[in-house]
C-alpha cells in the first residue's frame, strides 16, 4: 500500500499536505509532475530537472514508450530509470487517453482496445493485462490502470457503459498487477482511475467500484476535456469526498496554476500537465505578474529578469531582452530556458501551497494568488 502520510490539513478547506514513500524517493504533496512523455521532459535535461526545478517525480507515457523505444530496449537498459538516467520516482499513465484520442485509428473491444500506431500504422491491442506488463517493463514507481476516457460532451448512456467498462477493466488491471512482480528490484504501485464524465452518480459508482479493489492510490480522469471550469471544480469537490483519505489523490491533466490551487483546496494531492513546457516552447512564460510573451517587442531593451520574484536558473542568469532575442532568432536555447522557468514556477507554486497549508493560511494565500492572476489577465495586452 502507498500510504499518504498527512502532515497538516487546512482548517477552511479540504487542502492537505503530506508525503508518500517509494523505493526511489519521497514525494511531498501537493505535487506537480513534469510531463516526460517519451522518457524526457521536453527541452530540459535531467540535471536541471533535479537540481534547479526540484522535480520530485516525473510522468511518462505507456503508449509512447511501448511504441518507441519498445519494451525490449527498456528491459535491456534495466528499466526507464536507468535508460533516462533519472533516480527519482516515475509515474506512467496507462496510455488509455492517447489510444482513445486516436478516434478513427482505434476500436473498442470488451477485453481492451485495438489501435493503429500513429508512427507507422501497425495494429496493436491494449488489454488491461498487457498494459500492466508494459509498465512492469518500464519499471515505473507508480502505474496507472487502463481505463476509457470519455469525451465531452458525452450522453448519459454512453457514460454509463464506459464507467462499467472502466470498472471491469480495473478488476483485470488489479489481478494482473497482483499476479506479476517488479523486474528491477524496486516496488511498484498501482492507481485506479475514477471515471463517469460529468454525472455525479456515475462518479460515485466508479469510486465505489475502485475502492473495493484497494488500489494504492486513486486518480480522477475524464476532466479538463472541454467541460466548463466550474463543472470541473464541482466534480472534483464531489469526488474527493468519496475517495479514501489515506491514499494519494491525483487529478489527471490539470492544468493552469489557478486550476491547481482550486483543486488543492478541494483535496487533490497530485497533478500533471503539458502546459508549462508547451507554453514555454511557444514563448509564453508564467510569472508572479501574469503570463508574458517573450516575443513581444517591448522586451527588446528590457534587461530585467523574466520574474524578479523567481530564483530559477533562467531568471538568475538572463534577461527578458536576451530571451526575446533567442526566440526571435529561432535559437533552441530559448526553449530550454523558458521551459526551466515555467517548470520552476509550477514546482514553486505547489511548494508554497504546502508551506501555507502547514502555517494555516492556505485559503487566504490562494485567494490572493488567484486574484493577482485574474487581475493581470484582465490587464494583459500582449499578443
Amino acid at each position: 500500500m502507498l500510504a499518504l502520510n498527512i502532515l497538516a490539513k487546512d482548517k477552511n478547506s479540504k487542502a492537505r499536505t503530506g508525503y508518500f514513500e517509494t523505493d526511489n524517493g519521497r514525494v511531498e504533496t501537493p505535487i506537480f509532475m513534469p510531463v516526460g512523455t517519451q522518457g524526457t521532459v521536453k527541452a530540459v535535461n535531467q540535471n536541471f530537472l533535479e537540481n534547479d526545478i526540484k522535480a520530485q517525480i516525473v510522468l511518462s507515457n505507456t503508449y509512447h514508450l511501448y511504441l518507441r523505444p519498445g519494451t525490449e530496449v527498456l528491459e535491456q537498459a534495466g528499466g526507464l530509470h536507468k535508460f533516462m538516467n533519472w533516480n527519482k520516482p516515475i509515474l506512467t499513465d496507462s496510455g488509455g487517453y492517447q489510444v482513445f484520442s486516436l478516434a478513427e485509428l482505434r476500436k473498442l473491444k470488451p477485453n481492451g482496445v485495438e489501435f493503429r500506431s500513429h508512427l507507422d500504422g501497425s495494429k496493436h491491442l491494449f488489454t488491461p493485462e498487457k498494459v500492466i506488463s508494459i509498465q512492469r517493463s518500464i519499471g515505473s514507481d507508480i502505474m496507472m490502470s487502463l481505463d476509457e476516457c470519455t469525451p465531452y460532451p458525452c450522453d448519459y448512456e454512453y457514460a454509463l457503459k464506459s464507467t462499467k467498462l472502466t470498472s471491469d477493466w480495473a478488476v483485470l488491471n488489479k489481478e494482473a498487477f497482483d499476479n506479476s512482480k517488479p523486474l528491477y528490484g524496486h516496488n511498484q504501485f498501482l492507481f485506479g482511475i475514477i471515471q463517469g464524465s460529468v454525472y455525479k452518480d456515475l462518479r460515485e459508482r466508479s469510486a465505489k467500484d475502485l475502492t473495493k479493489l484497494d488500489f494504492d492510490g486513486y486518480s480522477i480522469g475524464g476532466l479538463a476535456v472541454g467541460e466548463p471550469t466550474e463543472v470541473m471544480y464541482e466534480l472534483v469537490d464531489f469526488t474527493t469526498d468519496i475517495m479514501p483519505e489515506d491514499r494519494p489523490r491525483y487529478l489527471m491533466g490539470v492544468g493552469r496554476p489557478e486550476n491547481i490551487l482550486e483543486a488543492i483546496e478541494r483535496g487533490i494531492d497530485m497533478f500533471d500537465c503539458v502546459m508549462p513546457t508547451r507554453n514555454a516552447r511557444n514563448s509564453y512564460l508564467f510569472t508572479s505578474n501574469g503570463i508574458l510573451s517573450m516575443r513581444n517587442a517591448k522586451y527588446k531593451n528590457d534587461f530585467n529578469p523574466v520574474d524578479e520574484n523567481c530564483d530559477c536558473y533562467t531568471c538568475k542568469t538572463f534577461t527578458r531582452s536576451y530571451l526575446r532575442h533567442l526566440f526571435i532568432a529561432g535559437e533552441i536555447l530559448a526553449l530550454e530556458l523558458a521551459s526551466i522557468h515555467n517548470l520552476h514556477f509550477y514546482l514553486n507554486l505547489v511548494k508554497q501551497a504546502r508551506e501555507h497549508i502547514k502555517t494555516g493560511d492556505f485559503t487566504g494565500w490562494k485567494k490572493n494568488i488567484i486574484n493577482n492572476i485574474s487581475l493581470n489577465a484582465n490587464n494583459k495586452s500582449e499578443d
